[in-house]
């Protein structure tokens, strides 16, 4: 029995039922892989499911408020994703008339689309032969045919590339692709595979070389870069100040509590020896009640330690409109995107927060 065949064999008993996987509506199928790009299915199913629900079409989407966007892909990390959506929904709407390209050139066009996302529409919802390659299919792959040279260099990923689509269906490209990243995901997995069970073993190079837990290999790891943060959460008269990240980076586009970035967390005399406190505080005898330490909040290239002061008294009013703070009441604090662990703080700290 030929590669695809099987491949699809085995899908079709093991396959998940997905909501994405019963339609080819080029909206649904494009909103479900910008979700699921670097999250686990079942994390990101119901944020799936409440984007479809809140913007049942691409025209919606297109017309929200990027602020609601960002509410509501509150969570999922990478929110450069959630801009790229609405960006990309806004070019469908004004430059495609509410109709995504049915050509896979066309789809590699629109922001945030890359080859995998294009491969993934042009297939799923045209039928087009362009094979998906993402980290599941790679590692399927590397392990069959024991390709040892790091996949994250261009020369082993064009190799990729053309391995995939040379093993594509051209009769069924949308099943073929479905079942080889859902192969990777269910069996070929990352640890500790069940290879007793697969329907390739007896072919697998890797397998037959005892290296499956080696590969795929890649040629080095991201350095992490830790930096710490100290906030200053005012809860005067059921009030508290919030900024927006602005600058490219971390977290653009969501809010924050008054931010000072440091070498290392500061105590409470050093906060309020910061320029931060006197600009804000001044002279009033503001009492620091409580002091939140998160455990350290992991990024792909980050690791966020933090410290959130939460302060009593006034402010001055002067200096939060020089500095572009919104004071927001908190029983409103559910409007405001924020990152996950500012999130989790608010949740602990004040008691009407419901994210």
């Amino acid at each position: 029995m030929r590669f695809s065949e099987s491949l699809v064999s085995w899908y079709h008993q093991h396959k998940r039922d997905l909501p994405w996987r019963q339609t080819i509506d080029p909206y649904g199928v494009w909103l479900s892989e910008i979700i699921l790009q670097q999250t686990r299915v079942d994390q990101g199913l119901p944020y799936f499911q409440r984007f479809i629900e809140n913007y049942p079409t691409v025209s919606h989407l297109a017309n929200a408020p990027l602020e609601d966007v960002m509410r509501l892909w509150q969570g999922l990390g990478y929110y450069s994703r959630a801009r790229n959506l609405h960006a990309t929904a806004k070019e469908v709407v004004n430059k495609h008339l509410g109709s995504f390209p049915n050509t896979y050139q066309g789809l590699l066009s629109l922001p945030g689309v890359g080859p995998y996302t294009a491969a993934a529409i042009a297939s799923f919802c045209f039928g087009l032969p362009y094979a998906v390659v993402d980290g599941n299919v790679m590692r399927v792959l590397t392990r069959m045919h024991g390709i040892s040279d790091p996949i994250d260099q261009p020369k082993t990923r064009k190799q990729l590339d053309a391995l995939a689509n040379q093993l594509l269906s051209q009769r069924d490209p949308a099943t073929h692709n479905q079942a080889m990243m859902e192969f990777g995901a269910m069996l070929c997995k990352p640890s500790n595979p069940d290879c007793q069970i697969c329907p390739f073993n007896e072919t697998c190079v890797a397998l037959r070389k005892g290296i499956v837990n080696q590969l795929p290999i890649k040629s080095s790891k991201t350095k992490v870069r830790d930096r710490y943060f100290n906030y200053l959460v005012f809860n005067h008269q059921n009030q508290l100040l919030l900024k927006k990240r602005t600058d490219a980076g971390i977290w653009q586009e969501l809010h924050e509590p008054p931010i000072m970035e440091s070498t290392k967390l500061l105590t409470e005399p050093e906060m309020r020896e910061t320029e931060l406190w006197k600009k804000l505080v001044g002279n009033r005898k503001n009492s620091v009640v409580d002091i939140i330490e998160p455990k350290p909040h992991k990024l792909s290239h980050q690791t966020i330690h933090s410290r959130f002061f939460i302060v009593e008294g006034g402010y001055d009013k002067k200096a939060i409109s020089d500095d572009g703070l919104l004071i927001v009441n908190e029983k409103d604090l559910n409007r405001y995107a924020v990152p996950r662990l500012i999130e989790q703080v608010f949740i602990s700290h004040f008691q009407d927060y419901n994210p």
